[in-house]
């Protein structure tokens, strides 16, 4: 069996038992990737220094080594802060009004690119094959061709694809692109983003789409399919019925007085509709005055990207919608919303999607959202919780059970909350074994074995030119 080469912005060692503490994402999801094949896990460090370092820095954990690299502050500024985060985030959550592009911006992403593709293909070995991950590397597998590398590569988008409109305001639209077209596999989370990327391919292009699922573009003729990520639903399930007997769990059930809980776990992002989650519960207490003193709404969002103007408007935002609904409907023994801008290790955060009623995943766009998934696999399956999933989250094309619900529209989640609460038990359980039933046969093994299959299936350098 050939190594296995990941290649992801940032890099999480493996622990023992899988897992890193963080919650959810690509960090959890590539534990069982690398844990049977070996290989190397290749990105960033997190680190940034006032100039280039030289060569990655390698680890050995078991089987798989681990290289990062660090960035000087003129990389980090340019390439992530700047063309990957303030245009290709916004950009492809349909956000055209927070892109800030510059050309000084998107060289920076080019160069630090071919940087990258120049400390990886000395790690590489010939038989090797690379899984590189999401909108930072886009055109790393053309610095890669371009420096000589003929392994199989794949790529895979964990945010969504924008419609073909969106996509035009890119000023770089079509070398961004032609650069995908280097890959041999390119997966995306579900079928929109795969047919919004063919309808590109199609009028923009000028490609075509042969019925193999193989396009031909600049010269290029990689195959197109989709491959929703999802979670290790058994050990979710485990960690759930493990940390329900945890003192942090008892402690919140404890806390609740038996009220029902509601919770939220969200990067603090503006793609996750926070402010709109918030007013909609504000919705459910001014015009469903039963649930007041009944309910409570747990809100998890540990901070990201931080440095970035947008990020620090939206903390502010929450803030000061959460500290308005509490002054408005707390009383002396309760308060409405308890707002956490922190993370929580991953089984205490199981633990605590297991005691809710209600798991309110309300993003206004997201390529999958893996915590609407974790929050099924982590239900008691005798009482089973009610999940609200926006109908924009990757999410809710495969869990059809779901309440789906337009997070623009406040007063309609609002009322779907009322719903949830009052869910009968005979229908939550239905609603919640459909769900888990699905996640059990579509889990994180089938996923990458799914998409492993198909790239080693791929005729090997069948996207060169």
């Amino acid at each position: 069996m050939s190594r296995l080469v990941v290649v992801s912005n940032r890099v999480a060692p493996m622990r023992p038992g899988g897992g890193t503490g963080a919650e959810g994402g690509l960090a959890v999801a590539m534990q069982r990737a690398l844990r049977d094949r070996g290989g190397v896990w290749f990105g960033w460090s997190g680190k940034t220094l006032p100039s280039d370092s030289g060569d990655a820095s390698i680890v050995e954990i078991g089987p798989v080594s681990y290289a990062t690299v660090d960035l000087s502050q003129q990389d980090h500024d340019e390439y992530y802060t700047g063309f990957a985060n303030s245009v290709l985030w916004p950009l492809f959550h349909n956000r055209i009004d927070l892109t800030d592009f510059t050309r000084r911006d998107m060289a920076g992403y080019l160069r630090v690119n071919a940087m990258f593709a120049g400390r990886l293909l000395p790690l590489l070995q010939r038989n090797d094959v690379l899984w590189i991950h999401d909108y930072h590397f886009i055109p790393l597998g053309e610095s890669l061709r371009r420096a000589g590398c003929r392994q199989k590569m794949g790529f895979f988008l964990h945010v969504p694809w924008p419609p073909m409109e969106i996509l035009l305001a890119l000023p770089n639209h079509v070398s961004l692109v032609k650069q995908l077209c280097t890959y041999d596999l390119i997966g995306f989370q579900t079928e929109a983003d795969k047919h919004s990327f063919l309808e590109y391919i199609r009028q923009e292009a000028g490609g075509e789409v042969l019925p193999s699922g193989r396009i031909r573009a600049f010269g290029m003729s990689p195959i197109v399919k989709s491959f929703p990520i999802s979670i290790d639903t058994a050990e979710v399930a485990e960690l759930s019925r493990r940390a329900e007997k945890g003192a942090q769990s008892k402690r919140l059930k404890k806390s609740l007085m038996k009220r029902q809980l509601v919770t939220g776990v969200d990067r603090l992002d503006y793609t996750k509709g926070l402010i709109q989650r918030l007013e909609s519960y504000q919705h459910l207490l001014s015009n469903y005055p039963a649930f007041r003193g009944r309910v409570t709404l747990l809100q998890i969002a540990p901070p990201s990207r931080s440095d970035l103007a947008d990020y620090q408007r939206i903390r502010h935002q929450v803030e000061t919608i959460a500290g308005h609904i509490n002054g408005t409907f707390a009383e002396f023994d309760w308060s409405p919303v308890r707002y956490l801008n922190r993370g929580f290790k991953r089984q205490t955060l199981m633990g605590f999607l297991r005691a809710s009623n209600v798991g309110l995943v309300t993003p206004l766009r997201d390529g999958m959202n893996l915590v609407a998934k974790e929050f099924v696999a982590a239900q008691d399956p005798e009482d089973p919780g009610v999940l609200v999933l926006s109908r924009f989250a990757g999410a809710a094309r495969e869990l059809e059970s779901a309440l789906l619900v337009n997070p623009y529209d406040i007063e309609g989640v609002g009322d779907t909350l009322a719903k949830a609460l009052t869910m009968p038990i005979e229908e939550r359980r239905e609603r919640w074994a459909a769900m888990f039933k699905h996640l059990q046969r579509y889990d994180l093994v089938y996923w990458r074995d799914t998409y492993m299959g198909a790239l080693e299936a791929a005729p090997c350098g069948a996207a060169a030119a």
